[in-house]
């Protein structure tokens, strides 16, 4: 199946991550902890301040996955906080199940090591949850995701499940 010439300039490839074979997410979480920063699964009453947040800093799109993330059981979005304030969240199981993302960090808060720490949180809850791979939908960072975790680009991805998706 083809893409649009439109959206195969837009278009970002999805890429493969091998979930068995996953760095350790303790230290780098006790390392944000360390920081005063809290990396942990949302709970239902976040959910408002949570989509309300993410539209507000990376837009509807965005906010309409995390709300679906919200209707998992368990939640199946992690966010990290500082001081009650919401730095960043990442989703999975949201646009399809065994699907990595969205995932935003506040533009204050990068280089932190806070989209590390909340990659590796999700793709641990994944491999709990009984997936040995995962799939990061239209991946942005590509460099970051293959550093972080041996992540490889999904050949003829490019438009994947977003091809011809409305947009405002």
């Amino acid at each position: 199946m083809m893409c649009f010439e439109s959206e195969r300039r837009k278009a970002m490839s999805d890429m493969l991550v091998k979930l068995y074979n996953l760095p350790d997410v303790g230290p780098i979480i006790a390392k944000q902890k360390n920081s005063g920063i809290d990396i942990r699964r949302f709970i239902p009453p976040e959910k408002h301040l949570v989509v309300n947040w993410v539209r507000q800093v990376f837009g509807d799109g965005w906010a309409s996955e995390c709300e679906v993330a919200f209707s998992n059981h368990p939640v199946s979005c992690f966010g990290a906080i500082q001081n009650k304030t919401i730095l960043g969240f990442a989703c999975y199981d949201a646009t399809c199940k065994d699907f990595f993302g969205p995932e935003g960090i506040s533009e204050s808060a990068r280089g932190k090591g806070i989209g590390k720490a909340l990659l590796l949180a999700s793709l641990h809850a994944m491999a709990e949850q009984g997936y040995a791979y995962a799939i990061i939908g239209g991946a942005g960072p590509v460099g970051f995701y293959n550093k972080t975790v041996g992540a490889v680009v999904i050949e003829g991805s490019e438009c994947g499940i977003y091809k011809g998706m409305l947009k405002e």
